[in-house]
């Protein structure tokens, strides 16, 4: 019998084949949506901070091309960063999470003034880290994260999630019990606190990684 997982976002055809071909069923939905917003900027900075993908189409949405020209940029994942680099904007630093870049910025650039590009629902990490060492930085919501809930009626042997705002989603109308859980960092793991021990954390925030941890996590047990 093949393993089942759900994945919490709707998959690229080639990271679905890729989990087909290691023998697993797939099911999939998208348990988020976003939806983004009109903003006003009342002044600019030399820098701006990026913890998703989302963030920065929200950010080119509404921002006339040219007026953040030269900005540095820093964010989260090296999906992000060649995804923002591909827009012609410079990537100065880079981590796998929003902690991780917020110690980056307190410790290297801690007289820099920031812009952050956030969603609705976001973890307090970054902004709480930044104010409590002192560095000076507006934050402007560029869009809306929205829970899509979907009731799972299948025995499912695996759930992949991509953000914290997914497992909320998934929890809203589906119980965790015996599954194991793929997250894509440990911001979305820590959601899971009090839900569930049987969580894998993938060693890169990418979706192609946390796919790599679920074919491994059964490749495994297949040859045990």
């Amino acid at each position: 019998m093949a393993y089942r997982v759900l994945s919490t976002k709707k998959l690229q055809p080639n990271q679905k084949l890729y989990l087909l071909n290691a023998g697993l069923s797939v099911i999939e939905a998208d348990f988020i949506g976003i939806q983004y917003k009109p903003f006003e900027i009342n002044n600019t900075a030399d820098n701006l901070i990026f913890t998703s993908q989302n963030g920065f189409k929200g950010f080119l949405q509404h921002i006339a091309s040219g007026v953040f020209a030269g900005s540095n940029v820093f964010c989260v994942g090296e999906k992000t960063k060649s995804f923002i680099e591909r827009h012609g904007f410079k990537v100065v630093e880079v981590a796998n999470d929003a902690e991780s870049l917020a110690i980056i910025i307190t410790e290297k650039y801690a007289t820099e003034r920031f812009m952050f590009f956030s969603g609705s629902i976001r973890k307090e990490t970054l902004p709480d880290t930044l104010t409590k060492a002192g560095v000076a930085f507006t934050e402007t919501q560029v869009y809306d994260t929205v829970l899509t809930p979907h009731k799972i009626e299948t025995k499912l042997n695996g759930i992949l999630f991509f953000s914290p705002s997914g497992v909320e989603s998934y929890l809203k109308e589906n119980t965790i019990t015996d599954e194991a859980c793929f997250c894509i960092g440990q911001t979305t793991a820590n959601a899971l606190t009090g839900v569930t021990d049987k969580v894998v954390v993938a060693h890169k925030p990418s979706i192609e990684n946390v796919i790599v941890q679920v074919r491994n996590y059964w490749s495994h047990r297949n040859n045990e």
